[in-house]
């Protein structure tokens, strides 16, 4: 009798700790629960993309991209910025033929747009605008769930060289505010309205938590991107802007297929899309 109740006790036991590992490995892993960005499915990056994820992106017209490399055990070194200030970037250093994707503003809410990304799993950073996202912010919820960051963008989308220090700071501090307030956390990240920045800007930014100034180096219309620098190519590295736009704003082009245009570019020249916080 006593042997049973030994066994009994070690075999609980057992299941005790097997369930105590379980809770603990999901706990820690939550806050960052999609990074890398990457569905558990995915196959190495020298495997290209798999059955699954070729079928889903071919339903979107698009070849499938290769799986991203692992995030760097060690972020790059960013450019330095000044004391109180932070620095200001258009692309990460990285010899990888990786890019990124950035979404701004938040306008448009296309719902065919979150089944694309959910299907697809290709990650991107959001850099929102309240004035644009506050009629539903919760559309963008199932977005940040997949893994994509939640970025400041300013409260009302102003051209910041106009403003002064003090409005800069409402507008920044405002906006990390009522991002954390609906999404859970601070951005660490702003993009400036159009690009447009000065020194009080980066003063301001600092002051407000944030850690980088984001621009870009390409930025997606409707079918084709712009380049800044010459060559019209993609570069390791390079941050892309995209827009929350719909047919009104991209002549009848849907988000979801300028989305796909954009992606078909980036397969087109041998690159795939990596995590931009991952980096950052």
């Amino acid at each position: 009798m006593d042997g049973r109740i030994g066994r009994a006790l070690l075999a609980w036991g057992l299941l005790a700790v097997v369930a105590v590992t379980g809770c603990t490995a999901q706990s820690s892993a939550a806050p960052e629960r999609t990074t890398p960005n990457r569905p558990a499915e995915a196959p190495s990056p020298a495997a290209g993309a798999g059955p699954d994820r070729a079928a889903a992106y071919r339903k979107w017209g698009i070849e499938p991209l290769a799986a991203p490399p692992g995030p760097p055990a060690t972020k790059p070194a960013l450019p330095g910025a000044g004391a109180g200030q932070v620095p200001v970037i258009s692309e990460i250093p990285t010899k990888e033929k990786i890019v990124f994707l950035t979404f701004d503003d938040g306008a448009e809410k296309d719902p065919g747009f979150l089944t694309m990304m959910r299907e697809l799993g290709v990650p991107f950073t959001m850099f929102l605008t309240d004035a644009a996202i506050r009629s539903d912010y919760g559309y963008f919820e199932p977005l940040q769930a997949l893994g994509n960051g939640v970025q400041n963008h300013t409260l009302t989308h102003p051209n910041l060289r106009t403003l002064g220090p003090a409005a800069q700071t409402r507008e920044i501090c405002g906006q990390q505010r009522r991002l954390k307030d609906h999404y859970g956390t601070a951005p660490r990240l702003f993009r400036p309205p159009y690009g447009n920045w000065n020194e009080a800007t980066r003063t301001a930014a600092a002051s407000c938590g944030i850690e980088a100034i984001v621009l870009w180096r390409e930025s997606m219309q409707i079918k084709n991107m712009q380049y800044q620098l010459p060559g019209e190519k993609l570069r390791p590295g390079d941050i892309i802007l995209a827009h929350f736009r719909g047919p009104s704003e991209l002549k009848g082009t849907t988000m979801t297929e300028m989305t796909a245009n954009l992606l078909g570019h980036i397969e087109e020249q041998g690159f795939t899309v990596a995590r931009l916080e991952d980096y950052l």
